[in-house]
């Protein structure tokens, strides 16, 4: 009998490293020299852009030749260099196949320093305790992390698997280092997962809102509290004064910079906490739900400005501009992605469906009308057959994108999600005869509706 086969599972670890100051300048210089040196590869290979571009042997050889003879790049590992070299012909492979732009010129105000230590035996990662761990990086010596998340390989309670690289990154709250990870396990065989089905409708005031009538609404608190924002407020304010006793073509002072900082530091702290948010919100939905139903929305088209142009400026700009804001604030694409792999790992199905008309159907009857939106919040059938509601509007639109969800996948007999298709808010089921599979060309033009009725 052969050995079962494993499901590698390849993962990125983030975690807090703390620097003494003499570390913290080390890593400073060696971020600034691979920035530096992607910008001298960039000039090269632009400047040989009409004629024969180097080949990688060539441009590791002038690697190799200007570490001898430059002092800020020999205080750069030789392994971040060629790390840096690949990633910069990385970059032109993606633009050749239409996946991302042309490479560019990374300035030192508004580049995040990073340096690759792509060697995971040259690591030596260790735990000092259940809270803190240490690691070796080239030319910087031994520094500790936070030991936040377990990492593969390093204790019996940690998952199976192992490092193969990190990467050093500096925010504006501090360095981090990024461990690529690769975990093994046992695969999990889509819809496998024996759980109940459910919808999710993502907002702004209900952050997100399911078809179980357990757990109606998920929310959470304020990214920043109520001191932290209102400190926000003022240092932006700030900036917007300092910025306006900028004279046109003064470089920005250190006053200045010290202010986008502290700002920074900010918008740091509330995004921590709305990934931190998001991964416990997601584990749970995929180890309770085997189906989850989510709506197919295009966020940055959502979030596009409403300014317009000259010709035809917009209406209601800065409302919508408010709009946008929430909206990238509560991170709907991010979200999504997570339940995406998540449920895939426990043998879950994550199933997008179409958006429209999602809010105004009618979850009992099926009836489509603009009219049943009492309020924004509030959603009333006015079907006089039906009368269904009142009821929240995003928990109706829940229940509807959980039937799309459901008649959109081919599930396994015997699964529970087959016993929830026919459910309401109330508890009581739809008849089958608004159940059966709809005549899609009597709509070829629109989202068919999944109740079968005109």
């Amino acid at each position: 009998m052969g050995e079962a086969k494993r499901l590698v599972t390849q993962r990125m670890v983030k975690l807090r490293m703390y620097p003494t100051a003499q570390q913290d300048c080390a890593l400073a210089t060696q971020g600034h020299a691979a920035r530096t040196l992607w910008n001298v590869l960039h000039e090269w290979y632009t400047f040989h852009a009409p004629h024969r571009w180097p080949s990688l042997k060539q441009a590791d050889e002038a690697i190799r030749q200007a570490r001898r003879e430059i002092e800020w790049l020999s205080a750069l590992p030789a392994q971040a260099c060629q790390q840096v070299l690949k990633q910069y012909a990385q970059a032109w492979r993606n633009c050749w196949s239409g996946s991302h732009g042309r490479p560019h010129f990374h300035p030192r105000a508004r580049t995040r320093l990073s340096v690759d230590a792509p060697q995971a035996s040259a690591l030596k990662v260790g735990r000092l305790n259940h809270k803190w761990g240490e690691l070796n990086l080239p030319l910087v010596g031994r520094v500790r992390f936070r030991a936040s998340r377990e990492l593969p390989g390093l204790s019996r309670a940690a998952p199976e698997g192992r490092i193969t690289g990190a990467r050093v990154v500096r925010e504006a709250d501090g360095w981090h280092i990024v461990f690529r990870c690769e975990f093994t396990g046992a695969p999990s065989a889509p819809g496998s997962h024996h759980g109940p089905a459910t919808g999710i409708d993502r907002g702004v005031a209900v952050p997100l809102a399911t078809s179980d009538p357990d757990h109606p609404y998920i929310q959470h608190s304020p990214w920043l509290h109520p001191k932290e924002a209102e400190r926000l407020r003022r240092l932006e304010r700030k900036a917007n004064r300092q910025q306006r006793a900028t004279r046109p073509g003064q470089p920005v002072s250190r006053r200045r910079q010290r202010t986008y900082g502290q700002i920074a530091e900010l918008h740091a702290r509330e995004k921590r906490r709305r990934a931190d948010w998001q991964h416990k919100t997601t584990t749970m939905l995929t180890n309770r739900y085997g189906l989850i139903g989510v709506e197919r929305l295009r966020v940055s088209a959502m979030t596009a400005s409403a300014r317009g142009t000259a010709d035809h400026p917009g209406k209601g700009v800065a409302q919508k501009a408010g709009l946008n804001r929430a909206i990238r604030r509560e991170g709907w694409s991010r979200l999504q992605e997570m339940l995406e792999y998540k449920s895939r790992e426990r043998g879950g199905v994550l199933v997008p469906v179409p958006a429209f008309n999602t809010s105004l159907r009618c979850s009992a009857c099926g009836q489509v009308d603009a009219r049943n939106r009492k309020s924004q919040a509030v959603f009333v059938c006015t079907n006089p057959e039906c009368g269904y509601g009142p009821v929240n509007a995003d928990v109706n639109s829940a229940y509807n994108i959980k039937t799309d969800a459901i008649r959109t996948t081919s599930w396994p007999r015997g699964l529970a999600s087959l016993a929830a298709l026919g459910s309401r808010v109330d508890g009581r089921s739809v008849p089958a005869w608004r159940r059966r599979r709809p005549r899609r060309w009597l709509r070829p033009n629109r989202q068919p509706n999944p109740y079968g009725t005109a």
